[in-house]
């Protein structure tokens, strides 16, 4: 799928692998998407927090579903996360460099799940612009 396309149709996002530590991926992706107007929950089983935001220990844990599952883990992991994703109904998996793998491409499409593949959700919101809704 197009980042672009999915940025401009997408409200809500899940950051699962976000992390308190500023220096992270998993906090800098987290924090752009909020920076920019979009519902961003932050997924990761070892915070009850980031910054003042109320961190989940899982998908299934959110108050709401995502438009979006954001993996910021190791590919093996994201290979989880999509299967989780799948029986939740949550429509599209974004994997950043780094966390995705052919693995992961293939069970998005056996899932039927949308993907974004090795594109950078930092570049491609900074790109986009703010959103107006």
């Amino acid at each position: 799928m197009d980042p672009h396309e999915v940025l401009a149709n997408s409200k809500t996002f899940a950051v699962v692998g976000a992390t308190r530590n500023k220096d992270k991926y998993g906090y800098q992706i987290f924090r752009i998407l909020t920076d920019y107007g979009y519902k961003a929950y932050p997924v990761n089983p070892n915070y009850d927090s980031i910054d003042e935001y109320p961190c989940f220990p899982s998908l299934a844990d959110l108050p709401e579903k995502p438009d979006v599952a954001v993996t910021v883990v190791p590919p093996d992991v994201t290979e989880k996360i999509i299967d989780e994703a799948r029986r939740l109904s949550i429509p599209v998996v974004w994997m950043p460099p780094g966390s995705g793998s052919e693995a992961a491409v293939q069970r998005c499409e056996e899932c039927r799940l949308g993907h974004v593949d090795e594109a950078c959700v930092i570049l491609a919101v900074k790109f986009l612009g703010r959103r107006t809704s």
